[in-house]
């Protein structure tokens, strides 16, 4: 009886430890493996075996993960005050680092994401930030992916979701809109009246250098004139009829 209690023991010992050495990694994890406290290899994808007491082992996830990076205070360089946040795209493509060389990648790779979040909006005008988003994102992603390169890091992509404003600086963005739109506006109708007079000058030139096409002129704006509701018409005499009246007196 006192054998058989000892081999059972014996069983569900054995069981115990094989259950602690043999570890399964899926495709996408890596074991960071370590000997007595130091760094001995990256195991994995499959089974894995390592020696119980002696050996550790810190399973790490290679897929990309999602970190919302949380709503930021943010001052403008034309010191206007809004609001922003993003979301960044990363990945670790060496384990080993990763483990080694941060405490934890995931809160180091937040508080980095908000700093430089901050730190890159700063230098920009409000109109940048609201026009130019693809290249602030672009500006982030790579002071992050190369901050975190010795953390065995890859940032994939950056993109700021909002950026928020007051009322009152909306309300003074739509003036500055509108004054924009008058403006343009202003400088349609100089532009056009400056093309007309042109025209009338070539037209000018034109019908002085031939006095039946002025008397032609004459007659076609009569025609117009006589459709009109009107009492009274002035009739402009041509200069060279006004000559020959004068000749005769």
């Amino acid at each position: 009886m006192g054998n058989l209690a000892f081999y059972v023991f014996l069983i569900v010992l054995l069981v115990g430890i094989l259950s602690s050495a043999i570890r399964i990694l899926r495709e996408y994890e890596r074991g960071v493996v370590f000997t007595l406290g130091r760094f001995t290899r990256v195991a994995g994808p499959g089974f894995i075996i390592i020696i119980p007491v002696i050996q550790q082992m810190v399973r790490v996830d290679l897929r990309t993960f999602v970190e919302d990076v949380p709503t930021q205070d943010v001052i403008s360089r034309d010191n206007v005050s809004v609001r922003v946040n993003a979301v960044i795209y990363y990945r670790i493509v060496e384990p080993q680092n990763a483990i080694l060389n941060v405490e934890n990648y995931m809160e180091a790779t937040s508080q980095l994401a908000q700093t430089t979040l901050r730190s890159v909006l700063g230098k920009h005008e409000l109109d940048e930030m609201l026009a130019e988003r693809d290249k602030l994102n672009s500006d982030i992603q790579e002071i992050l992916d190369s901050q975190t390169d010795a953390w065995g890091i890859k940032v994939a992509n950056v993109e700021i979701k909002h950026v928020d404003i007051d009322e009152s600086m909306i309300r003074a963005i739509a003036k500055q809109a509108e004054a924009e739109r008058l403006r343009r506006a202003k400088i349609i109708n100089a532009e056009g009246e400056q093309q007309a007079a042109e025209k009338l000058v070539e037209a000018g030139k034109i019908l002085a250098g031939d006095p039946r096409a002025m008397q032609l002129r004459y007659f076609s704006a009569l025609h117009d004139i006589a459709g009109e509701r009107t009492n009274t018409i002035v009739f402009p005499l041509p200069m060279d009829l006004m000559d020959a009246i004068r000749r005769r007196d």
